[in-house]
């Protein structure tokens, strides 16, 4: 590699380690925890995702499909020619080549963010399919890179990471009910009546995603030292969430988005190291 290229490699991993820092501190803080190899790469397919993202969340004043095609050809191209303009689709082409990531992990995904453009209410069927492509396929994307080494096999943790993936996703909807709702007309939960909430059906809810966190438990235990804390930290946040969503009536949940505070989360990153210092 040329020293002119491993320099705009470097710049491009700046880009998405600054997005990555500015939209998402609690998962900025997961990543301090990995090793500096996976760090760099998570900060890759974070920056990525967190751009597509933005384009279906917060560029409303733009041609967000058109965004969003270009960025899935942008995509395309960078991988078949191993560079990008785009410092965030560059680094993120890197990683993808450097760990083997596979293509229909990154299709999933921009799939469910397509189906944000035109579609404002899931099915049961919709509901599963856009997890499996959202968080889910981001999950996946991780575990390719932690078992690039060898010392876990992917297929061996699959299923753990979905669950793990399943979780985080479920949670962010209920916590931002409110806004997906008021300011992008949105509405994952499939058959759920917005406006009449009940203690019942959120209880329903977070009995699925209980489930979805014993499972993922089950895989974090399983995973290599250099990844297993950073994962682990991740896992406590959204659990602490998780807790006080619980603690939340429906009627608080549709007016304010529920948050950890500051003081919690250097708690749990404590707590995180401390409980992994093996």
């Amino acid at each position: 590699m040329s020293i002119q290229k491993s320099i705009f490699d470097e710049v491009s991993l700046s880009c998405s380690k600054i997005t990555t820092k500015s939209y998402s501190t609690s998962f900025s803080l997961a990543i301090k925890l990995l090793n500096k190899e996976y760090r760099n790469a998570i900060y890759s397919v974070y920056g990525f995702v967190r751009l597509a993202d933005e384009i279906v969340d917060s560029f409303h004043n733009y041609n967000k499909k058109q965004l969003l095609s270009e960025l899935r050809y942008s995509t395309i191209e960078a991988l078949e020619k191993k560079i990008s303009l785009n410092p965030i689709i560059n680094s993120f082409q890197k990683t993808v080549k450097h760990y083997n990531i596979e293509w229909h992990l990154i299709d999933s995904f921009l799939e469910s963010m397509e189906y944000d453009l035109d579609n404002n209410k899931c099915s049961e069927k919709t509901y599963k399919k856009y997890i499996a492509g959202s968080a889910e396929a981001v999950g996946l994307m991780c575990l390719q890179i932690f078992s690039q080494k060898g010392s876990i096999r992917y297929e061996d943790l699959e299923e753990y990471a979905r669950s793990l993936g399943a979780a985080f996703q479920k949670i962010n909807f209920l916590r931002d009910l409110k806004d997906d709702y008021n300011n992008l007309n949105r509405i994952y939960f499939p058959d759920l009546d917005i406006n009449n909430l009940t203690e019942k059906e959120k209880k329903l809810i977070e009995d699925d995603i209980k489930k979805d966190f014993e499972h993922a438990i089950i895989g974090i235990k399983l995973l290599n030292k250099e990844a297993k804390k950073g994962v682990f930290l991740a896992y406590k946040y959204y659990i602490s969430l998780f807790k006080k969503i619980q603690r939340t009536s429906p009627e608080k949940i549709l007016k304010k988005r529920i948050r950890v505070s500051n003081i919690r989360k250097i708690f749990i990153l404590i707590y995180s190291q401390i409980r992994f210092l093996i």
